[in-house]
C-alpha cells in the first residue's frame, strides 16, 4: 500500500476489489523457499504470528493479509486491546489504526514546543489524518514499548489542513473509515525503520507532518526520528531486523481464504534461517527496484503485500468494461505471463504471474477472496511495476530493514 511519506504517491489503490464488485464472503519453517509452502511444517514460536486472507471486517477485502495486534498504554499491562484485522504491508512503515476500531485511550505525542503531533498519510486516491499516539506493541510473542503510532479519523481533530487534503488522484478523498479502508489498521513492515526518516527530520516536509496548537491551527513540521511513525519491528527487544511473509499456495481461479503466517526476525532464529540459494534484492533509498516487462524498464517498481493485485501496464490486455472494475484487466482468457526483477545491488530474477478475467473472479457463486491471478493498470505512472499480494502466494518473502546484516545481505532488501 506504499501510503507514508518516505514514498509519496504509491500504490494503495488495490484495497476495495471486492466492494466494487459487491461480491465477498467471510472470511514451512524454513525461510525463504521457493514455490508453494503447502504441506511444510507450519513454522511455530514466540516470534510467528498466523496470518490470513479473507473478506475483512468490512466484508469488502480481496488479496488482503491480516493479523492481530496487542496496543497498551505504555506501561500499562491492563489497559490493553488486541485489534483483529490489521493489514500486512511491506510497503509502508508503521502502525496505523482506524480510531473507530480503538476502545483504549491512547496518549498524543507532543513536540518540544507543546503543539499535538499529527500525521497526514498520502494516498493515490486521497489521504488519511490524525493524531501520533504512543503504545506498547505486541503481536505474537514480540513487544516494543512506547511505539508512535498513527490514529486515523480521530473525531477529536476533524479540520484538515488545505495541503493534506489536497492530494491524491482523487483530491479530497479522505480515507478514514474501516469500510474505505477494508481493514481495522495498518501494519507497515517495510524495509525502513521510520515513514519519513531523514528528510523530515531535517526540515519540514509539506503534507506529512504538522504541529498543531488546537484542532485547527496546524503548521508542517520537522520531527525527530524517534518521534515518526515507525515500523514497529524495528523497536521489538529481539527478532528485530525483519519480517518474513509465508503464504500458502493458491490454485489458479481463487479461493474462499488463504492461511500464512507473518515470522519476525531474519537470521535470528531456528524458523527464520537464511539460505545461501535464494535471491536478495536490495532496494533503494525510496523502497524501489526496477522490474522489466516487455522489454520497458520499470525503474520505481516495488513488491508490495499491501496492493491486492500486480499493477502494471500493457495495452495489449483489455482491461474491464464494467465501470466499477475499469482499472482491471479482464482478458478473454487467463494470460501467462513473466518479468525480470532487478535489486539495487545488480541482482536479478525473472518472475512467471498470469493474469485472469477480473469480471469472471468475481462473478463466480463462491465467494473468492485470496486471487493469485488477480492484476491491473498501474495509475499516474508510466515508470512503476507493482507486485502485489499474489507475489506472495506460494512463497515465504523476506523483509530486511536497512542497516541490518543477515548472513546473505545488509538491508535494505527483500529475499525470496
Amino acid at each position: 500500500m506504499r501510503g507514508s511519506a518516505r514514498t509519496l504517491g504509491a500504490a494503495a489503490f488495490g484495497l476495495l476489489v471486492c466492494m466494487l464488485a459487491s461480491s465477498c464472503g467471510s472470511g514451512g519453517d524454513n525461510l525463504l523457499s521457493s514455490g508453494t509452502t503447502s504441506g511444510s511444517p507450519p513454522p511455530s514460536g514466540a516470534n510467528v504470528a498466523s496470518a490470513v486472507v479473507n473478506s475483512g471486517p468490512a466484508n469488502n477485502s480481496a488479496n488482503t493479509l491480516f493479523v492481530s495486534v496487542t496496543v497498551c498504554v505504555p506501561g500499562s499491562t491492563t489497559n490493553c486491546q488486541t485489534i483483529d484485522d490489521v493489514e500486512v504491508d511491506t510497503a509502508s512503515y508503521g502502525l496505523r489504526i482506524l480510531s473507530s476500531a480503538l476502545t483504549v485511550a491512547l496518549p498524543v505525542q507532543t513536540l518540544s514546543t507543546g503543539a499535538s503531533l499529527l500525521e497526514c498519510t498520502n494516498f493515490v486516491q486521497g489521504y488519511s489524518w490524525g493524531p501520533v499516539v504512543a503504545a506498547d506493541v505486541q503481536i505474537a510473542g514480540e513487544t516494543a514499548s512506547s511505539v508512535p503510532v498513527q490514529v486515523i479519523g480521530d473525531p477529536n481533530y476533524t479540520t484538515v489542513p488545505d495541503d493534506c487534503s489536497g492530494t491524491g488522484a482523487a483530491v479530497g478523498m479522505e480515507i478514514d473509515t474501516v469500510s474505505s479502508f477494508g481493514a481495522n489498521g495498518v501494519l507497515g513492515v517495510g524495509p525502513f525503520a521510520q515513514d519519513c526518516g531523514a528528510n523530515c527530520a531535517n526540515e519540514a516536509v509539506p503534507t506529512t507532518y504538522y504541529a498543531c496548537t488546537t484542532s485547527s491551527d496546524c503548521v508542517a513540521t520537522a520531527v525527530p526520528l524517534s518521534a515518526q511513525v515507525q515500523n514497529p519491528v524495528s523497536l521489538f527487544t529481539k527478532d528485530n531486523n525483519g519480517v518474513i511473509v509465508q503464504l500458502d499456495n493458491v490454485a489458479s481461479g481463487g479461493a474462499t481464504s488463504a492461511s500464512g503466517y507473518l515470522i519476525f526476525g531474519v537470521g535470528t532464529e531456528s524458523n527464520n534461517a537464511t539460505s545461501a540459494s535464494q535471491t536478495v534484492l536490495t532496494v533503494d533509498e525510496s523502497d524501489d527496484l526496477t522490474v522489466t516487462f516487455n522489454g520497458v524498464s520499470y525503474v520505481t517498481s516495488f513488491i508490495d503485500s499491501g496492493s491486492n493485485g500486480i499493477f502494471f501496464n500493457d495495452s495489449s490486455i483489455p482491461v474491464c468494461t464494467q465501470s466499477a472494475l475499469s482499472a482491471f484487466y479482464c482478458p478473454s482468457a487467463p494470460v501467462s505471463l513473466s518479468a525480470t526483477l532487478t535489486g539495487a545491488n545488480g541482482v536479478t530474477a525473472t518472475v512467471d504471474f498470469t493474469i485472469a478475467n477480473t469480471a469472471t473472479l468475481f462473478s463466480t457463486s463462491t465467494d473468492l477472496t485470496a486471487l493469485p491471478e488477480l492484476g491491473g493498470t498501474y495509475p499516474d505512472s508510466s515508470t512503476s511495476f507493482d507486485f502485489g499480494l499474489p507475489f506472495y502466494y506460494g512463497r515465504s518473502v523476506a523483509t530486511v530493514i536497512e542497516g541490518n546484516t543477515t548472513k546473505v545481505g545488509t538491508g535494505p532488501y527483500f529475499a525470496f
